[in-house]
């Protein structure tokens, strides 16, 4: 494992896992085949964790044992591929000194219920196997020595994406549709107010969350100590971080003397999506009271875990504030600069990012939204951290990987860029 047993080697080999996610895993009991077997790291979870708006997404072996490749704009968003396994993913990112070979398993969008069951077999799941599967299919070949875990944003109460596209399309929708035309042209109110606290999770569902992720983590924690070649590894439990500030830069207060507080506000609705922010400054508090409350929930799972598997080498990484000073609209040049991709949506599944809402009218802002519903992978990429954010996430996985056994360590960007993980 990393910090470990074994001399340096330097991390070039960066492998896939091609059709071994379909072989038939047979348990090697711990330490007979250590020293005969190439030593791994395997990141398995969600979004946060697979790479997700870091581009240079890698094919993805399917539940079928087929490799997919990109299969187009329009297809079903179930496809294997838009698990988003990137290559600028953290885990590729990152110094781990004694890794031979690296594996990603997480999946963009994958819930507890993922790991030991096939996400196809839920709502919204994708055509993949178990991430337990495919990761006894990796400890066949492989000693895994270091395990990055990303879980818990995404689970039968709810998932990161929805919370995202509801204040969006909260703001979107008070910017461009005063209220009366929602009655008048929908028959109905739509939501316009800022997000609240309980809109995007309630205690009881974050309660929900915790159990139903602890026992997922139950579950791989007992597989690895079952298949890993000399029962030692290191398990990494990444939280996670908001793309957004908890202010917005004052060139994105207002616009044409309107605020988000007005009814209708297009041109700084319009000035906000182009920055990648479009979202009420009153939903900011609650977006980062729910990116801290997923932070509870990891470091309780973990808490947890330590209590029951007593000899597991489980570290916690805080990353809430790695990328402070460079979120989505916390300079007035968002989203250049920034650790995180901005909300892009597509007028149709044309692979062509509409970059600007300037110009189009409520009808067509309803047609380009509609796009991300009926094709989610035209908008999937928003609000999670690109390659740069990726690579800064890289930087701390490197600490955690370093530090003592069963600490807890947070991972911070100062003023200046550095990074520090302590």
């Amino acid at each position: 494992m990393i910090g470990f047993r074994r001399p340096a080697f330097a991390a070039a080999l960066v492998l896939t896992l091609a059709s071994a996610a379909t072989l038939t895993a047979t348990v090697t009991t711990p330490g007979t085949a250590a020293a005969s077997l190439p030593t791994a790291a395997v990141a398995l979870g969600d979004s946060f964790v697979s790479g997700e708006g870091a581009g240079g997404y890698q094919p993805v072996v399917d539940v079928n044992g087929t490799s997919q490749d990109f299969p187009g704009w329009s297809a079903p968003n179930s496809n294997a591929f838009f698990c988003h396994r990137s290559a600028n993913a953290s885990l590729h990112q990152a110094n781990l000194p004694g890794i031979q070979a690296r594996f990603n398993l997480a999946c963009s969008g994958g819930q507890p219920y993922d790991i030991a069951n096939a996400s196809v077999n839920r709502t919204k799941g994708r055509t993949v196997a178990a991430q337990l599967d495919q990761l006894r299919a990796v400890a066949q070949t492989h000693d895994i020595d270091l395990v990055l875990l990303g879980l818990g944003s995404n689970n039968s109460s709810f998932t990161f994406g929805d919370v995202a596209s509801d204040c969006a399309n909260r703001f979107i929708a008070d910017a461009w549709t005063g209220w009366w035309e929602f009655w008048a042209y929908l028959g109905g109110p739509v939501e316009q107010a800022p997000c609240a606290g309980d809109d995007l999770g309630t205690p009881a569902e974050f309660s929900a969350a915790t159990t139903e992720t602890t026992t997922a983590v139950r579950q791989l924690l007992s597989t690895l100590d079952q298949v890993d070649a000399d029962g030692q590894h290191r398990i990494v439990f990444q939280d996670y971080t908001n793309p957004l500030p908890f202010e917005l830069e004052s060139r994105f207060h207002e616009e044409d003397n309107r605020d988000d507080s007005r009814d209708k506000f297009r041109a700084l609705g319009a000035e906000r999506y182009a920055a990648g922010c479009p979202v009420h400054r009153a939903s900011l508090a609650a977006g980062h009271l729910f990116s801290g409350g997923l932070g509870t929930l990891v470091q309780s799972v973990h808490g947890t875990m330590r209590a029951e598997f007593p000899a597991d080498d489980l570290v916690y990484l805080n990353v809430q504030r790695a990328f402070d000073g460079a979120r989505l609209c916390e300079t007035s040049a968002s989203p250049t600069g920034a650790l995180a991709t901005p909300i892009r949506l597509q007028d149709g599944p044309t692979g062509v990012p509409v970059t600007s809402l300037s110009g189009y009218d409520k009808i067509a802002i309803q047609r380009i939204a509609n796009a991300c519903v009926t094709y989610f992978q035209t908008c999937q990429e928003s609000w999670h951290p690109n390659a740069a954010g990726h690579a800064v996430l890289g930087q701390c996985l490197t600490g955690a990987a370093a530090t003592t056994p069963n600490r807890a360590v947070a991972c911070v960007r100062a003023a200046n860029g550095s990074i520090s993980v302590s």
